[in-house]
């Protein structure tokens, strides 16, 4: 059987054009790209095309682009740096010191903004979510105040596709004076997001989502925002004092070009169409050959190539591994030598059975319709027989 892939919310394949635009800057290419000689100043030039790409991609400027090793690190640097400057900037007077996440973010937010509020830096607040997996407005509102630093909210879940009201969200956060940041790194390549016309202040992003290289990201971000914070990484100053260490010069390139390829497609708008139609064929057909079959979140609010599906009386990680060779995801992890269900799926009220036995299907550029077809045909035979083996 053939190997189908589809996982592209985890990592989605590098396009062969990406890899076209990264072999001359490895293999010719030589240089540092903050060194003022010839060779230096021919990597940053293709930085600074890069950083063009990347910033148009979301609605940004390339002077607030912050290159990082990826969406984590960005996250991290939104987070962590807000409440270091705040800190710094104390001088007696009382200062912003909470922090609000939704309950759907991303481990990189939620882990970090624990971080921060273990060692007493900020008070943590989570905005509760829908049955149907958003942020409520009015959840929100009811937590903003003069003493909130920072809200983090993202633009689409990575588990469910679900979307948030990011422009409504930016309102009332702005209202309050508080930063927003907004980890875009699900939602970017697959429908457009504009951080100007959102009102987001911060917006996380990262290449391999897009299919561009791995081990490269971005933090962008506005003036403002970017002036208040302080950097995680300290050495040499590089990417406006906010980032040290030497640039990735091939994987920027490369997250350049993925960038452009997405926009392309955007302006066309007819992957987007595409890939939601393979995804709602492949939900029906497994509808169609077993019972006990439907999906999670709200589907009329979500990105065109994800959908969360719960196999009943059917444990997900036993199916993942008995569909092999289909790739897909479940949301459970393991803590602590026991597997724990998708912290997720529990925030939007649903069970713990019912969480074990999702699994996230998640489409992408390369998706075909025979791909679909043996995904439908691996998937029912693996959910069949895991059902069979739990009557035993």
């Amino acid at each position: 059987m053939s190997e189908v892939y589809l996982d592209y919310n985890a990592s989605a394949p590098l396009d062969p054009r990406v890899m076209d635009a990264m072999v001359p800057v490895l293999r010719e290419s030589v240089g540092n790209a903050s060194s003022v000689h010839r060779f230096g100043r021919r990597q940053a030039a293709a930085v600074n095309d890069a950083r063009d790409l990347v910033s148009a991609l979301v609605g940004g400027r390339a002077s607030g682009v912050v290159f990082t090793s990826g969406a984590t690190e960005a996250n991290n640097l939104a987070l962590r740096g807000a409440v270091d400057f705040a800190v710094a900037a104390n001088t007696g007077k009382q200062r912003r010191q909470r922090i609000l996440i939704s309950a759907v973010e991303h481990s990189s937010v939620s882990q970090t903004a624990g971080w921060l509020s273990d060692r007493g830096l900020v008070k943590l607040d989570v905005i509760g979510v829908t049955e149907g997996g958003y942020v409520d407005s009015n959840v929100l509102v009811g937590l903003l105040d003069d003493d909130v630093l920072l809200v983090s909210v993202m633009a689409a879940n990575s588990e469910t596709g679900v979307l948030n009201p990011i422009t409504e969200i930016a309102e009332h956060v702005r209202t309050s004076g508080a930063i927003l940041h907004c980890d875009a790194t699900q939602i970017v390549g697959r429908l457009p997001f504009d951080m100007n016309a959102s009102g987001a202040d911060l917006v996380s992003v990262s290449s391999h989502k897009i299919c561009g290289p791995g081990g490269v990201g971005a933090l962008i971000g506005t003036h403002r925002a970017l002036q208040q914070l302080e950097p995680v990484l300290y050495g040499g100053g590089h990417e406006r004092g906010l980032r040290s260490g030497s640039l990735n010069v091939a994987g920027i390139v490369g997250f350049g070009e993925a960038a452009r390829l997405a926009m392309q497609e955007q302006e066309q708008g007819l992957e987007a169409i595409r890939v939601s139609a393979l995804r709602d064929s492949l939900v029906e057909r497994l509808q169609s050959n077993l019972a006990g079959v439907s999906q999670n979140g709200d589907t009329s609010r979500r990105l065109p190539n994800t959908a969360s599906i719960r196999f009943e009386g059917a444990d997900a990680e036993a199916v993942v591994v008995n569909m092999d060779p289909i790739a897909a995801s479940t949301g459970s992890a393991c803590n602590a030598g026991s597997i724990e269900p998708s912290e997720v799926l529990l925030a939007m009220g649903l069970s713990r059975e019912t969480a074990f036995e999702s699994i996230r299907f998640s489409l992408g550029r390369f998706t075909t319709e025979a791909d679909i077809s043996t995904a439908v045909e691996s998937v029912a035979k693996a959910i069949t027989r895991v059902r069979a083996l739990k009557q035993v």
